[in-house]
């Protein structure tokens, strides 16, 4: 059964589509199978894997209301053992028509309930909202990954993001669990990112991920190739960065097995 992680944070430009496509890719370099989930219009984590609408006719909003067609709409990519299932404008039309139907908070946790043998993660990267995308998003995993920013104003949103987390969680979701916070864009020069990285210690001590990942030119580059930064330049430090996050997802996930397997 694969494992979900939502990847979400409802303020833009924390690094989120950057932390879902890259720790998709270095998943699959540890040879696990991965599917990638865009959830977003913008259907930036598609691009960033060098897919664009023009591309692929089918895709997770022409099969988001007929579970049984998606695997049409799965793509392989350039990556062994990663596959895309891609995001499009299109998507905004589907917050609309959601919101009267029954069960409206559910319909992703179906669609990809229909492929959940088929891999060992799903990666799901949201918009930058609260809306019923995202809704949909933190109902259908079973972990969320939280990306943050080292500046001060992306502390103050994630308190409204672990809001909706605890409404999700006691009303829609009882499975869903906080994987980390992981810091990103972290600038060892400036004090700020010190500053930020104290706080969030504080707030999460069981929550924050050892890895951090820093600014870096070839991680804000890969996108216009439409690579994740592994293939870009693995030598770099975001590649590295984003190797050892892999590397801390897949412990936490074999000592969350072993505990069950203890109960």
């Amino acid at each position: 059964m694969a494992r979900k992680i939502v990847v979400a944070n409802q303020k833009g430009g924390v690094g989120k589509t950057t932390t879902s496509v890259n720790l998709a890719a270095s998943l699959a370099v540890m040879e696990k199978k991965v599917l990638l989930v865009d959830c977003d219009p913008q259907g930036n984590a598609s691009s960033g894997l060098g897919f664009y609408p023009v591309d692929q006719r089918e895709n997770i909003y022409s099969v988001l209301f007929e579970p049984k067609k998606i695997t049409k709409a799965i793509c392989e990519t350039d990556i062994p053992f990663l596959d895309l299932l891609p995001g499009t404008q299109d998507l905004v039309g589907a917050e609309i028509e959601l919101v009267d139907k029954f069960g409206r908070e559910y319909y992703l946790r179906e669609l990809l309930d229909t492929i959940d043998q088929d891999y060992d993660f799903v990666i799901i990267d949201c918009p930058p909202s609260l809306g019923l995308l995202t809704v949909n998003a933190l109902c259908a995993a079973n972990e969320m990954l939280v990306p943050l920013q080292c500046e001060y104003y992306a502390l103050e949103g994630i308190a409204q993001l672990l809001m909706t987390y605890e409404l999700v969680r006691k009303r829609l979701n009882t499975e869903l669990e906080i994987l980390g916070v992981v810091l990103t864009m972290y600038d060892s020069r400036n004090r700020l990112s010190w500053q930020v990285k104290h706080e969030v210690r504080k707030a999460f001590p069981q929550h924050l991920f050892e890895t951090i990942i820093p600014r870096n030119v070839r991680l804000s580059e890969a996108p216009s190739f439409g690579k994740p930064v592994i293939n870009y330049d693995i030598k770099s430090r975001g590649a590295e960065a984003y190797m050892a996050l892999a590397q801390e997802v897949v412990k936490n996930s074999t000592s969350k097995t072993k505990e069950v397997s203890k109960a």
